[in-house]
């Protein structure tokens, strides 16, 4: 068997083909490291996972969630015009040298935050939003509990660790691959998570990606690195092929290459080995007579979209089956559930997505089963 395999490997060398990388082959370099499938929030991989660490400026992802998500509801607005504080120019690290009293317009305050990690961009955007930096840091904590990141703590919007209370600034591989994927869910932040060089006060400053990844691996969608000495060489990686998107976040690497390495490689697994399953588009779903309601019967259709993460290896043994009641008695509600679409793989089921009533349908009262009654004698007696 192992000759076997040789051979195998060999062939696939010789003509150049990618070979599948197993699990146990597997090792990054990254003392904290997590894969995740974006759509379906499954983790492939982890290494010390929730281990609490300093995510140095990964801790922008959750800034720029908030942001997004406040110009989504109408809170900022694209339009706005930005000003800096005495406090956000006086942001230390990486920055574009904001001024007391600038005005930036939100597109470039944006594009300076993602491209080139400005902490006095940052901050700028914090208290354009909450009023303050405390105040924001505050939304960033209860965003963070609501996604289920149990095991972050933020006490700044930049990851910055030379201040008040920053060793308390902490979180985890998993947890940052949490608010990455809600981040993601907001197609607007890769118009700036893509761009690798640019520029911003009409073109007098340039800005150059710290993400090497958005030139150098096909399909990458961002997403923010972070560096401090504290915190070594962090990154939130994402990127897309074939409508399937991964996360992969390493934390405290020895050095920049060797963050994007880990990353590469998670990625790398991740296209290699996974892809997303979903019913059979095409799989006809048919109708369910309604006793006694005002409608016969009633097409049910899918409650919503739900892919699984299956191994390629597994592709070819997916079925599609659909489960409805002989009848269902009226009345029915909107939404009401009257069926099943079960997907499985060699014989073990990976998903089941209701199947609902798309409107409601009322019972039939007295008269109108005394009507129904009458117009079928009548059509008897003629």
């Amino acid at each position: 068997m192992r000759r076997w395999k040789a051979w195998i490997l060999l062939i696939a060398v010789c003509l150049g083909l990618a070979l599948p990388v197993q699990a146990a082959e597997l090792t990054v370099e990254a003392p904290s490291a997590v894969l995740m499938e974006a759509k379906t929030g499954t983790v492939i991989f982890e290494k010390d996972a929730h281990t609490r660490l300093a995510p140095a400026s990964v801790t922008k992802v959750m800034t720029l969630l908030l942001v997004m998500e406040a110009l989504e509801q109408g809170r900022i607005s694209w339009d706005d015009t930005v000003v800096a504080s005495d406090r956000a120019a006086g942001k230390g690290g990486s920055q574009v040298y904001l001024e007391e009293g600038e005005q930036m317009s939100m597109d470039d305050m944006l594009k300076s935050v993602v491209v080139s990690s400005a902490n006095d961009c940052a901050t700028a955007l914090a208290e354009h939003i909450a009023g303050s930096e405390e105040a924001f840091v505050s939304m960033m904590n209860q965003r963070a509990a609501e996604l289920g990141m149990e095991d972050t703590h933020f006490v700044n919007c930049t990851g910055l660790d030379d201040e008040p209370g920053a060793a308390e600034h902490l979180t985890t591989a998993y947890d940052i691959a949490l608010m990455s994927r809600e981040l993601l869910k907001h197609e607007d932040i890769k118009k700036y998570t893509t761009i690798w060089m640019d520029t911003v006060r009409n073109g007098a400053f340039g800005l150059s990606n710290t993400n090497k990844l958005v030139r150098f691996y096909q399909g990458t969608t961002g997403l923010k690195t972070g560096y401090t000495s504290a915190a070594g060489h962090c990154l939130a990686a994402s990127a897309m092929r074939d409508g399937v998107e991964y996360i992969a976040v390493v934390l405290h690497c020895p050095s920049s290459g060797s963050r994007f390495q880990s990353a590469k490689q998670l990625l790398d697994y991740g296209f290699a080995n996974y892809t997303l399953a979903s019913p059979d588009p095409g799989t006809e779903i048919p109708a369910v007579p309604i006793v006694l309601g005002k409608e016969r019967a009633v097409v049910p259709v899918p409650s919503g979209d739900a892919p699984v993460l299956i191994e390629k290896s597994r592709q070819n043994g997916i079925t599609t089956r659909v489960e409805v009641p002989q009848e269902v008695k009226a009345p029915v509600e909107q939404g009401q559930r009257i069926g099943t679409v079960i997907l499985s793989a060699d014989g073990e089921v990976l998903t089941e997505i209701p199947l609902v009533s798309p409107y409601a349908i009322e019972r039939k009262t007295w008269w109108d089963i005394t009507r129904e009654l009458l117009q079928t004698a009548c059509f008897c007696e003629s």
